[in-house]
């Protein structure tokens, strides 16, 4: 058994699923420069950004002139636009910040994926690459379209020779060519379906150099890594392949042209595969031996350090991950759904995939609690040691404290406003100009769910006042419970009548002085009647009586009598 799969610590890599996104049916997904914002295209033709930090909608652009899906979503360098690509050939350029339309362009076919120029900050020119016919720059601002060249049998159409059956509308059939940008967008690379990556330059439309692949089968994916030093490509022959860029990251064109030309005896195609061997060379291969998988949209991590692609089979949502040694570390399974789009995080370990059904799967490292990182002076122990206290370990001023004295110049002034460089981002720093996060607009309430919240707690107050326990017992037993004077009959009985509810009005307890008036009215009238043999003494003994069941009345809640 391979020990890197069971060994959890010999890298960052996403574990698990974390969490997922749901918003109508997802069908690609990219993230900004920073990793902060989500961008997912859907089937309605709308384009959702999520805040990635609070996996809350920041923002939903959508255009009413079109309503199919989505192809794919690409961020400018510093997040202000997005270009969008859709089923019914339109390319939309979006202004993210106030979610209006900047411009939209109608191509001849369906753009199968479109990128904007990597190497300014508000972009005019996209890669379009389109379901039946060559890649394309597009210049957005005036529509107008170049054809790249896919071979050197091309003659700038970019349409191959006719081969078996035709389409629909009488064109020859076309196999889809994958293309990407270079780092800064000097150079375009294209995956042609004869197994050649084509070098061009795409100002001049002109074919600098030919790299072919082993096999020649049809590239049908072709990606740079962020710090565009390695390109990925996925053929029709089950193989991940990846090569190391030889020429520089900026001026690329000026390098192809001042390097010493060893091969002027050559020509035609042999020349332009000796420029290309000096381009790229080959790194590494990724293949499943045993099943022999299709893979789908393969990408690198966001520091190079990882690749993975997403099984192709139905049914299957599997992300093989690989080295880039060559090794393969983890197998992610998710739900029995098939995968469409994957991505990694910039910063991250966190990958995000899309499923058939329109989810959106978010998978983060499986971290385990670690509780002594709040205290740093603690550290775990796996068994029991023996502790030596020190001597002063517990005095109110160490005598370790005192001899100590302190390297910080209270003097210095402290710089709260510079930012430090991101080592994630090789290119630059951050910049003013670019967008991290998009403002939240809060959602007001719904009148409905709040006319609903307010029924219920008139409900509620309702039966706390008339059909609880508390209040029948009250009402049973009558004043003998108004007596008892508690905390909550005095809570239930003012809110009553602050709703306007028929409660019985509580009694104050009579004090002993209250009592003693009460009896001295009573026995003044018998001292004015006079006794006279039997009667009196009857109507004595019911007077007595009578004072006696007043005292009782008074007092006998309380077990007191008088």
């Amino acid at each position: 058994m391979n020990a890197s799969i069971i060994d959890p610590l010999q890298g960052d890599f996403p574990e698990v699923i974390e969490e997922y996104l749901e918003h109508g049916i997802m069908k690609c997904i990219a993230f900004n420069r920073r990793g902060t914002l989500l961008a997912a295209g859907c089937s309605d033709g709308s384009c959702i950004i999520w805040d990635f930090e609070t996996r809350g909608i920041s923002k939903e652009l959508r255009d009413k002139d079109c309503v199919a899906a989505i192809t794919s979503v690409c961020w400018s360098k510093y997040g202000h636009r997005i270009l969008v690509s859709a089923a019914d050939k339109s390319l939309t350029l979006w202004d993210v910040v106030k979610g209006e339309k900047i411009t939209r362009t109608t191509l001849q076919q369906t753009p199968l994926q479109a990128r904007l120029h990597p190497g300014s900050s508000s972009p005019s020119l996209c890669l379009a690459c389109p379901l039946s016919s060559a890649p394309m720059i597009v210049d957005l601002n005036t529509g107008s379209t170049t054809v790249l060249p896919v071979s050197l049998s091309d003659t700038g159409s970019g349409v191959a020779p006719p081969s078996r059956g035709k389409f629909a509308d009488g064109s020859a059939p076309f196999t889809p060519t994958a293309a990407c940008f270079n780092k800064y967008g000097d150079l375009v690379y294209v995956g042609n379906s004869k197994g050649e990556i084509l070098i061009i330059d795409h100002k001049n439309i002109e074919v600098r150099g030919i790299v072919p692949i082993s096999g020649g089968a049809v590239i049908k994916n072709i990606s740079f890594s962020r710090s565009g030093q390695y390109l990925l490509t996925n053929s029709n022959d089950r193989t991940i392949r990846i090569f190391e860029n030889l020429l520089p990251l900026k001026d690329c064109l000026k390098a192809l042209d001042e390097s010493p030309n060893t091969s002027d005896e050559l020509d035609g195609v042999d020349k332009l595969k000796a420029v290309g061997s000096k381009c790229l060379t080959l790194f590494r291969e990724f293949q499943d031996s045993i099943t022999k998988m299709q893979w789908k949209a393969p990408c690198f991590s966001g520091d190079g350090e990882w690749v993975i692609g997403g099984s192709a089979s139905k049914g299957e949502h599997k992300i093989y991950i690989w080295d880039r040694a060559g090794h393969l570390v983890k197998i992610l399974e998710g739900p029995k759904e098939a995968l469409i789009d994957l991505t990694w995080h910039p910063v991250h370990p966190v990958v995000v995939s899309v499923s058939l059904t329109g989810l959106v799967y978010i998978w983060a490292k499986d971290y385990t609690e670690n509780w002594s990182a709040f205290a740093p002076d603690f550290k775990e122990l796996e068994e029991n040691e023996e502790y030596v206290e020190r001597e002063d370990e517990f005095d109110l001023v160490p005598e370790a404290e005192k001899v100590k004295e302190s390297d910080v110049n209270e003097d210095d002034e402290v710089d709260i406003v510079t930012v430090e460089n991101d080592s994630a981002f090789s290119d630059s720093d951050i910049s003013q100009e670019e967008i991290c996060f998009l403002p939240a607009v809060p959602c007001p309430d719904v009148p409905e769910q709040h006319d609903k919240c307010v029924g219920s707690s008139s409900k509620l107050g309702d039966s706390n006042h008339s059909g609880s326990p508390l209040s029948e017992e009250a009402g049973l037993n009558g004043q003998a419970m108004n007596h008892v004077g508690s905390p909550i009959e005095a809570m239930d009985n003012s809110a009553a009548e602050d709703t306007g509810g028929t409660s019985v009005k509580r009694r104050r307890k009579p004090s002993e002085k209250g009592l003693e008036l009460e009896a001295e009215k009573v026995r003044k009238p018998l001292k004015k009647m006079k006794p006279s043999g039997k009667s009196s003494k009857i109507k004595n003994k019911s007077v007595v009586e009578q004072e006696t069941s007043i005292c009782v009345f008074a007092d006998g809640v309380n077990g007191e009598y008088h």
